[in-house]
């Protein structure tokens, strides 16, 4: 048996992600078929308390829009530089360490490549983010992720509008007793900014992003001191 949340978008006048975990038989391996065998006993656990449809976002996913909307595979566009490049690089990318960093020769590489840059590891705790210049602070934990990963699945248009059929997300390789950022919370987030009117105001910058979204931080269950190195 394994816990995992599903993460539903708060819609009407409330703004935000209930996070709900789910107690369910997990399959044990590394294979695919292995991962989404647990994949969907979890969304049958979560279908009998009310939450349906469910997508997975991961790269194990059973449908192309969840792996299409993984991390590993998203893609945002600066707007001044049109470079294109995945949320994943983006954010390791960004990483500021009290050793060093950001170590921007990451974006753009290989997802897995930069994820497992030897530098992430070795560079002292994390401090916060540095974005194409911007300086992002470590706190809120998720500010930074979502604010990128939001920014890129609204650039993404044609999949951005498939989310919208969805009651709730999972990512089946989140465990949060290990990690903190999640891109179904994410995206669950941006359902939630779209319900309630409130996206384009959101990404007017990420300042007004946070003055919108700070409320659902300050909830948020995995606000609770973590290793840097867990983000």
């Amino acid at each position: 048996m394994a816990l995992r949340p599903i993460f539903t978008p708060l819609l009407g006048s409330k703004l935000g992600v209930e996070e709900r975990l789910f107690d369910f038989k997990w399959h044990a391996g590394m294979a695919v078929t292995q991962k989404q065998k647990s994949i969907r006993e979890l969304h049958t656990v979560a279908k009998s308390a009310g939450i349906f449809p469910i997508l997975e976002i991961s790269s194990k996913s059973e449908t192309p829009l969840g792996v299409a909307l993984s991390a590993f595979n998203l893609c945002i566009t600066t707007k001044l530089r049109n470079q294109r490049f995945t949320v994943e690089t983006a954010f390791q990318g960004s990483k500021v360490f009290q050793g060093g960093g950001p170590f921007k020769d990451l974006i753009g590489l290989d997802s897995r490549a930069a994820k497992k840059d030897i530098r992430l590891k070795e560079s002292g705790n994390l401090i916060g983010f540095e974005f194409y210049g911007k300086a992002f602070p470590l706190m809120p934990w998720t500010f930074f992720y979502d604010w990128i990963y939001i920014n890129a699945l609204n650039q993404n248009e044609e999949q951005a509008k498939q989310t919208l059929i969805y009651g709730g997300f999972s990512d089946i390789e989140f465990n949060p007793e290990r990690s903190i950022n999640c891109q179904a919370y994410s995206a669950a987030l941006y359902l939630s900014l779209v319900k309630n009117n409130l996206l384009s105001e959101a990404l007017e910058s990420p300042e007004r992003f946070l003055e919108i979204t700070g409320h659902q931080y300050r909830s948020q269950k995995r606000n609770v001191a973590v290793q840097s190195n867990m983000l």
